[in-house]
């Protein structure tokens, strides 16, 4: 049937509920499709709220009291503005004179329900003018919404009267409007975390986003009476580029939400992760080089939604002023001959000075940071700069007014990185450091890297500016105290600036990053120590967690290595600030304990190591002498004799008197000695605290040697949500073997804030483990642990370390439920024994790091047994569903 034969049965069929959603249905599918085809999206949203116009007209028609004077029909919100999205919710009024007549009852609940049965999102109130007026003087919602109105049927003029009503100060003042909206912006952005760049942004609400952008059109509305944005550049409060700035992004934004609920097939605006790479192919956007298609468009997105925050600002101050600030005399004060504060706002003398003193353009942020009393910036001042931000070229760059004005501000003390952000978001700071403005709004597709890498940045020097707080003390004791020991603070604050500036590029960000800082030190007069000091601390701003978190830090081997590649003290210094700033700074959940603890063991020996001098390495024998002592007199302080301790420890290897503390090793001695012939597992667990916040769980499990009894309590593990970070297997020389593993909450933090699930911990291991012939079903028993919605294909890589006669097996796999338990399950098929595992789950992607060895204890020296134990482990992991 034709479009005007559905119509014609919508309005004469005894039920037009068959006719009218195959209209709808035609009507969607042919929007789809020429969405795909590239259609203009602002007409295809038009079109779609003129076919639900169409459709409800003909419907409402269809009863007696469509013909009367006293009822209409009328579009509220969004769809009153005539926008409406596949999926969009469609508000409607049924707006009466004086009320529901008698007569209207029965058709009206079947008009309602007629509307439910087309399964179309209808929001619908009943309502007379009088009782409208007073629900929009008790909801501002409401009142928002009836500022939007069209009639879809039935007499304009009832809608007409309405809106007189409504724009009139009896419901609302303009002030009152004002300062609600405001309220409700700021309380939505903080919903968001009060930044545009959210891993999985919502296109309407997040900030920047299409909500600011109607709140600025209702702000407007209430103001001006006006029913278009546009129409502001009548009044000089948006200029024609301002206009096009804000007309573009939402084009964007209503691209994305158009081709966002297409694929959802529902009224959804959040950009997640399972429509992303979806989305991307369906608007055009192809991967360059190593940049993916998807990546493309969410940098497209978060530069978006950037520049409409600075625009929201500009015109939202406007109207501070105009309609907070109208009547009060201003409060000015003189800055210098180029900048004055008003009402707590800095702005320029007159519109010129940034054109006859360019170097002003720097000048001001350096102003906002000597005086943090200071709000912002005026309005007329951003458009000022937005109109001279070309003069930031190369000779802008290299003025030595402007270099030492930025240097003074790197020097100053303050919240440094609000200073940066306001520069990043009126683009000034992508303009000055181009390198820098190539990774604003660029992101990476994982769920590791939570932020974009200007915005992670940013965090960086923010988590450094915080060092210096009374709070920082708790969660950064040992940088909190080495902070106040830098000489200079800016040669941290440009490293922190620089060690991710090149990502994106291709080849190693950690070099051409160095490249891009060198050039920076030079242009900005840096001394030659300096300069090469940032230029080494962005090169290697990874080693130390690479070494933490993927080496035997216990190894005096492992700890002399690293101090070789530390300059100097003030070098790990300044690596050990730059390292837990970059860590707390990636993702929340990165930032643990463990982390802490293996940070602050390394920093300690690496010192130690730095003072004996590099030239001078432990002696690993006399290190194990020395540690045995240790540890025999605190056990003779127990009454344990040499013949015991002896016995226990004739079984162990030297690995075992390198790992762990003289203390810990005396602990579960002792514990072993009074376990005695007792055929239960022994089981301890304890806390570790190395400072007041990094700390972890040790479970110690010692009992006979079983086949698969790696993979069984990790799988008893994971089954009790806990995050096995660290894990060693002590095989004796006898029937026992001694397992240590370290546990973390799904919170980060150690299990002693609860120790009756310590106790439970402790019960559950010994029921599961006591019996071998249990195993196969733990190990096979499936975790709660989420699936991720990210999958890649697992990388088994092979290295020997000869000096402590081992073999390093480096897996980097998507997390999944029982990893552990089914790595150990293929391990133990090939007769691999394991010593050693260091864990890091790092969002969807595993990156485990297993030390271990044949059957003999050597290292695996046959490529044919390596690469046999590579595909069995792709093999097994990449078919877990």
């Amino acid at each position: 049937m034709d479009r005007s034969e559905l119509e014609s049965r919508i309005s004469n069929d005894t039920s037009p509920v068959f006719a009218a959603r195959e209209l709808l249905r035609e009507s969607y599918n042919a929007d789809a499709e020429a969405f795909q085809q590239g259609a203009d999206v602002r007409a295809l949203v038009l079109a779609r709220a003129n076919t639900i116009d169409k459709v409800l007209r003909l419907i409402w028609n269809r009863y007696p009291f469509s013909r009367s004077a006293d009822i209409a029909l009328v579009a509220v919100g969004g769809y009153g503005r005539g926008e409406l999205h596949p999926h969009s919710d469609i508000d409607l009024l049924i707006l009466t004179r004086n009320g529901i007549e008698e007569d209207w009852q029965e058709d009206l609940g079947a008009f309602v329900t007629l509307l439910w049965d087309l399964k179309l999102d209808i929001g619908h109130s009943v309502r007379s003018l009088a009782e409208s007026i007073q629900a929009a003087r008790e909801d501002i919602t409401i009142l928002t919404n009836l500022l939007e109105t069209r009639t879809i049927a039935g007499p304009d003029g009832l809608r007409a009267e309405l809106s007189e009503m409504v724009y009139s100060d009896d419901v609302s003042s303009d002030r009152d409007y004002f300062l609600a909206k405001r309220e409700e912006q700021q309380q939505r952005h903080k919903k968001y975390g009060d930044t545009e760049y959210n891993l999985e942004p919502n296109v309407k609400g997040s900030p920047g986003a299409l909500r600011d952008i109607q709140t600025i059109g209702w702000i407007t509305k209430r103001h001006f009476g006006l029913q278009n944005i546009a129409d502001l550049t009548r009044f000089s409060i948006l200029t024609e580029e301002e206009h096009q700035i804000l007309y573009q992004g939402e084009t964007f934004l209503w691209r994305l939400r158009f081709g966002l609920q297409l694929l959802a097939d529902r009224n959804e605006n959040r950009l997640l992760f399972d429509h992303q790479r979806a989305l991307a192919q369906m608007l055009g956007y192809q991967d360059e080089g190593k940049r993916l298609g998807v990546e493309l468009m969410m940098q497209q997105y978060y530069r978006t939604v950037l520049a409409l925050a600075e625009l929201a600002d500009v015109i939202l101050q406007y109207y501070d002023e105009a309609i907070i600030g109208s009547g009060g005399e201003d409060e000015i004060r003189p800055l210098n001959k180029r900048f004055q504060v008003r009402n707590l706002y800095i702005e320029a003398v007159n519109n010129q000075v940034f054109a006859y003193a360019p170097y002003a353009i720097m000048e001001i942020f350096v102003l906002m940071a000597q005086h943090p009393e200071i709000k912002g910036i005026r309005a007329t001042t951003i458009r000022s700069l937005r109109a001279h931000r070309h003069l930031i070229d190369d000779a802008f760059r290299s003025d030595l007014a402007v270099t030492t004005l930025f240097m003074e501000l790197l020097r100053t003390p303050h919240a440094l990185d609000q200073t940066l952000s306001a520069m990043k978001k009126y683009n000034v700071l992508g303009r000055y450091l181009p390198e820098f403005g190539q990774i604003i709004g660029q992101m990476q597709h994982d769920l590791f890297h939570i932020y974009t890498v200007d915005a992670h940045t940013m965090r960086v020097i923010r988590n450094m500016v915080r060092l210096n707080s009374t709070e920082a003390r708790t969660e950064y004791p040992l940088a909190s105290r080495l902070i106040h020991r830098l000489p200079k603070l800016e040669t941290l604050f440009i490293a922190g600036l620089y060690h991710d500036v090149a990502k994106g590029r291709g080849g190693d960000h950690s070099e051409l990053g160095a490249i891009d800082a060198e050039a920076f030190c030079e242009r900005h007069h840096l001394s030659e120590r300096d300069t090469q000091l940032v230029s080494w601390l962005v090169e290697n701003h990874l080693l130390m967690s690479m070494t933490a978190q993927r080496k035997d830090i216990s190894d005096p081997d492992i700890i002399q290595a690293f101090a070789r590649a530390v300059p100097s003290l003030a070098h790990l210094d300044y690596l050990y600030i730059l390292t837990v700033c970059d860590i707390s700074a990636t993702n929340p959940k990165l930032w643990n304990t463990w982390r802490a603890s293996l940070l602050r063991q390394l920093y300690i020996e690496t010192k130690r190591a730095l003072r004996r001098g590099t030239d001078n390495p432990v002696d690993r024998q006399s290190w194990i002498r020395a540690t045995q002592e240790e540890a025999r007199e605190i056990l003779h302080a127990q009454n344990m004799t040499d013949e015991q301790i002896d016995q226990i420890w004739n079984t162990v290897d030297d690995e075992y008197f390198l790992q762990d503390s003289t203390v810990d090793i005396a602990w579960q001695t002792a514990a072993i000695i009074r376990h005695g012939d007792n055929p239960d597992p022994l089981v301890l667990i304890r806390d570790t605290r190395g400072g007041p916040t990094d700390g972890y769980s040790q479970i110690i499990i010692y009992m006979k040697d079983r086949v698969a009894l790696f993979a069984a309590t990790t799988a008893v593990l994971e089954q009790l949500n806990l995050n096995i970070v660290d894990a060693r297997i002590n095989s004796t020389e006898g029937p026992y073997s001694i397992s240590s593993y370290v546990v973390l909450d799904d919170k980060g933090q150690p299990l002693g804030i609860d120790p009756a699930r310590k106790e439970r911990v402790r019960k559950r291991l010994i029921e599961e483990l006591d019996d071998p012939e249990d195993y196969p079903d733990i190990i096979h028993r499936r975790t709660p642990r989420q699936l991720k919605h990210f999958a890649f294909p697992t990388e088994v890589t092979f290295s020997n370390d000869t000096i402590n006669q081992r073999t390093v097996m480096e897996l980097i796999t998507p997390d999944r439920p029982g990893l552990l338990a089914r790595i150990g399950q293929v391990l133990l098929e090939h007769r691999v024994r394991l010593t050693n595992a260091k864990i890091a789950t790092l969002g969807e992607r595993v990156e485990d790091v297993f030390f271990i060895t044949d059957e003999q204890g050597e290292p695996l020296r046959d490529p044919g047994v390596c690469q046999a134990l590579q595909q069995d482990l792709c093999k097994m992991l990449d078919e877990i569903q």
